[in-house]
């Protein structure tokens, strides 16, 4: 069961501070896009999250969008905020994750995957030996398998005895 307890949370992505991430020697952040950085399948991002982006590229910290959806999804809303994706990456394996070390020339150890979902963002780091941080959805999807997903996530956190850290 711990492959599913994410290390952190955090309500939301841009409650992340770059001296958060100073503190645990972190300094690239992976970004999943739907309700992470915005709502499920929006075009547009909102100011909050549009703001700490600046923030964080101003304090050196590097940026990368990593989601499962395809390339029409991604690429035009990794371009609209002005990072670098990898789209179709196959969360919750972990070859989005090595292509992202390789790209950005990072070591694990400086890494964090961010997401709103424990079976593909928390698993995925985990699987891949770098650290996990979730975030509550934006949004509650409406669709039964995210609702039946979402059953699922609260059993797992509720017996999360880490206790993960903000």
């Amino acid at each position: 069961m711990r492959l599913f307890w994410p290390e952190y949370r955090f309500q939301r992505a841009w409650q992340i501070t770059p001296e958060w991430l100073a503190r645990h020697g972190l300094t690239v952040l992976l970004l999943d896009v739907d309700n992470t950085l915005t709502t499920h399948d929006s075009p547009d991002i909102g100011p909050q999250a549009r703001a700490w982006i600046a923030q964080m590229q101003q304090a050196g910290v590097r940026l990368l969008v990593l989601s499962n959806n395809k390339p029409a999804r991604v690429e035009p809303f990794a371009e609209m905020i002005g990072l670098g994706c990898i789209a179709n990456a196959k969360k919750p394996l972990g070859g989005g994750v090595r292509r992202a070390l390789a790209r950005l020339g990072a070591k694990k150890s400086e890494l964090a995957v961010v997401g709103d979902q424990i079976f593909t963002d928390v698993l995925c780091a985990r699987l891949a030996g770098v650290t996990s941080v979730l975030v509550d959805p934006i949004e509650l999807e409406t669709f039964p398998f995210f609702r039946f997903k979402r059953a699922l996530e609260r059993l797992i956190l509720r017996g999360d005895a880490s206790g993960a850290r903000r």
